[in-house]
């Protein structure tokens, strides 16, 4: 086995408020995958890492409400983007650093998690992206809830990029293969279908 270094406590916020237009304007957290709604398998995986799971909801409330520990949701209703999601969960998170993921990546692992953690921890005060070959991947992601003050005047000055935000606040890299089949995002009802055949 595999030893595990100590990670500093942190808070968890699962994404799930987006519109959902790849999968034909459904919440994208309650569409089942290999028989449970996809934010089961998120919330699973990630309850035993944290205290303070969050889920970023903009729709079924009261069904969201059984797996996490705190809702949150966008301050406007016209879906403004995973940036605002992130910026409602760092105002809630009661630690120093939050954990971002989208609730459509459903293989990812405890391990990758863990080492993200420990990765982020060893550059306190800067954000950390997951970068898969040439390609970041801002939705998976841990922010210093520090930075909050950053994230807010990035947003109040007209952007709307979670990538371009926190490059601009000289994020790390932790990179995984290309094609990395732990970050697979299963974002269309194609995708989700092909991935649950592979598991037959």
């Amino acid at each position: 086995m595999t030893s595990r270094l100590p990670t500093p406590p942190c808070s968890i916020l699962l994404l799930a408020g987006g519109r959902g237009q790849r999968m034909g304007g459904q919440d994208k957290g309650l569409i089942e995958w290999r028989g449970e709604p996809l934010i089961a398998h998120l919330q699973r995986l990630t309850r035993g890492l944290s205290d303070d799971l969050i889920i970023s909801c903009n729709r079924n409330l009261e069904l969201y409400a059984s797996y996490a520990d705190q809702l949150v949701h966008d301050d406007s209703q016209d879906f403004p983007g995973p940036l605002a999601g992130i910026r409602a969960g760092l105002k809630a998170a009661r630690h120093e650093r939050l954990l971002v993921l989208p609730c459509d990546v459903p293989q990812v692992d405890t391990e990758l998690l863990l080492q993200m953690l420990q990765t982020a921890s060893a550059h306190p005060g800067k954000p950390l992206m997951l970068r898969q070959g040439e390609h970041w991947e801002p939705l998976l992601c841990v922010i210093p809830t520090s930075l909050l003050a950053d994230v807010e005047r990035a947003w109040l000055e007209g952007q709307r990029s979670p990538g371009k935000v926190m490059r601009d606040l000289g994020c790390v890299a932790l990179q995984c293969p290309e094609n990395d089949a732990r970050l697979a995002n299963l974002n269309t009802p194609e995708l989700l279908h092909q991935h649950n055949r592979v598991a037959e």
